[in-house]
């Protein structure tokens, strides 16, 4: 009796990185499953390669009748007992079935598309909070958070790679190239630190437009835009320090990424990082906005050496017992066992 992921998305992103995270973390776990999900080569070949069964369906707009059969069907074949739904697209194709139904929120999705779902997972207490204040039984509301993981062995990516000094300060940001990411306000904060390099590892839209930025700013000497990586492990090894400014972040993985790899980190104060960090111990909070806070926050803690490593332990101490792989998956099992999942 397995658990079906449902994965609507092609593009690339945290909730699609993470989503491949969790699926290969369950499969360790001896947990059966199976993916249904939009084609994409990358995520298609890892969970082929940790054995999960895939199907890959169109997952379209409304016209779209083909998805929700395609996904019966399998769902049949795999012996399904949990449909997990990620997000809302996955969500409007889920079929219903003699299995238990249920959506995972990273952000304040609307809840039409989760009308007759049996259970929803948030992967923050206020999301949690703000479903059941939007009428949902608090009964059938979980939260489990995303958990965070260094692998044991990994190299840096050398600096030179990527026309990097070794003796200067580097900042590493990471996320799509999005209004809601705020990476200008990080290349307004280089201007005020003259010593140090910034990469920037995500895609968007606003490529052309940030990258401009940086030549009228000055910068564009000092900053690296690396695409869509997939060593972000490697990254984080090699950085000195994480900035991440988003406007809106509803959880900020980037920052329990940064504490499972050590690297500290100064974030905006939207609701996921402030929710996260607590300010001066496990990291450092600025306000949204405000490229002066973020860079005097950058230089507190590279001149600050003794506040610099209280921060990462702080961080590596909180991964430990709230976001480890084996903390995180042992809630998901406790759920999926509450649908006959064993």
């Amino acid at each position: 009796m397995s658990v079906l992921h449902l994965l609507g998305t092609a593009g690339e992103g945290g909730a699609e990185t993470y989503f491949v995270d969790l699926v290969k973390a369950l499969k360790r776990a001896g947990v059966p499953e199976a993916a249904a999900m939009r084609g994409n080569a990358n995520r298609e070949a890892q969970l082929k390669a940790a054995g999960v069964p895939v199907k890959v369906l169109r997952f379209g707009g409304p016209i779209d009748i083909l998805t929700r059969t395609g996904a019966a069907g399998f769902a049949a074949l795999q012996q399904t007992k949990v449909a997990l739904a990620w997000m809302n697209r996955a969500a409007r194709h889920t079929p219903r079935g003699p299995w238990a139904r249920i959506g995972r929120l990273g952000g304040y999705y609307s809840l039409k598309y989760y009308k007759n779902f049996d259970h929803l997972v948030a992967n923050t207490e206020d999301i949690a909070e703000w479903i059941v204040g939007q009428g949902w039984p608090a009964g059938r509301v979980t939260c489990i958070p995303n958990f965070a993981a260094a692998p044991p062995q990994g190299a840096p990516v050398p600096r030179a790679s990527l026309a990097t000094p070794d003796d200067v300060p580097l900042l590493l940001a990471m996320g799509r190239l999005h209004e809601a990411k705020a990476h200008d306000v990080s290349l307004q904060a280089l201007t005020k630190l003259p010593d140090a390099f910034l990469w920037i590892a995500g895609v968007g839209a606003l490529e052309a437009k940030l990258k401009g930025m940086a030549e009228a700013l000055g910068v564009s000497d000092r900053v690296r835009f690396l695409g869509w990586r997939t060593d972000a492990s490697a990254l984080y090894r090699t950085a000195d320090l994480c900035v991440f400014p988003s406007r809106y972040e509803p959880l900020g993985n980037v920052v329990i990424q940064a504490w499972a790899h050590g690297l500290p980190v100064v974030a905006a104060e939207s609701q996921g990082p402030k929710a996260l960090i607590q300010d001066g111990k496990d990291g450092l909070l600025v306000p949204i906005d405000d490229a002066d806070a973020l860079a005097a926050g950058v230089q507190r803690l590279l001149a600050d050496d003794g506040l610099r490593q209280d921060v990462i332990a702080a961080g590596a101490r909180r991964v430990e017992a709230e976001f480890s792989e084996a903390a995180v998956v042992a809630q998901w099992k406790t759920l999926f066992a509450e649908f006959g999942v064993s």
